[in-house]
């Protein structure tokens, strides 16, 4: 093993970052050979790709759905046994620690000042990212997803569906 090699791999990039700013390998002479990433990460310093366009920065999501090449997967290969990429066995709720967080930490001012942030800015949106979003807020907190519903113009039951 070359510890030098291994020393420059980590610091080059990270002296590019710093000198030029998280969208380094943007820049022409820095990106990848006859390739162009399109990952969705946008904005920053040194943006030179036309910031990808209208494209959405997110997924999923409503508007263009990303598609996955089977063959650019990772190919399974031997270490002790078969290696791959697997979902996690473990239950991941991304919803207790919002609506814990609501419930129990937040005031009642707190709460009304995060509900009419956030219906301030859902207002604008379409309806059925609007009802959407409701429903997670609904698994948060029933309470939390009818009280924005109800500032949004809608009853929370229509979103429930």
């Amino acid at each position: 093993m070359d510890k030098m090699l291994q020393g420059r791999l980590f610091s080059y990039p990270d002296t590019h970052r710093h000198r030029l700013g998280a969208n380094y390998d943007q820049i022409p002479i820095n990106c990848p050979y006859r390739a162009r990433v399109h990952n969705t990460q946008r904005d920053g310093p040194a943006c030179v790709n036309g910031n990808q366009g209208s494209n959405p920065n997110y997924e999923p999501n409503s508007f263009k759905n990303y598609e996955f090449r089977a063959d650019a997967r990772y190919a399974p290969y031997r270490v002790t046994g078969v290696l791959g990429r697997f979902k996690p066995a473990h239950p991941n709720d991304d919803f207790a620690q919002p609506g814990a967080l609501y419930r129990k930490v937040m005031t009642a001012k707190h709460r009304a000042n995060l509900l009419d942030n956030i219906g301030g800015h859902m207002k604008d949106a379409s309806r059925d990212i609007q009802e959407r979003s409701i429903r997670n807020f609904m698994k948060s907190d029933p309470e939390y997803g009818e009280k924005l519903a109800d500032s949004l113009g809608f009853p929370a039951l229509k979103a429930r569906l």
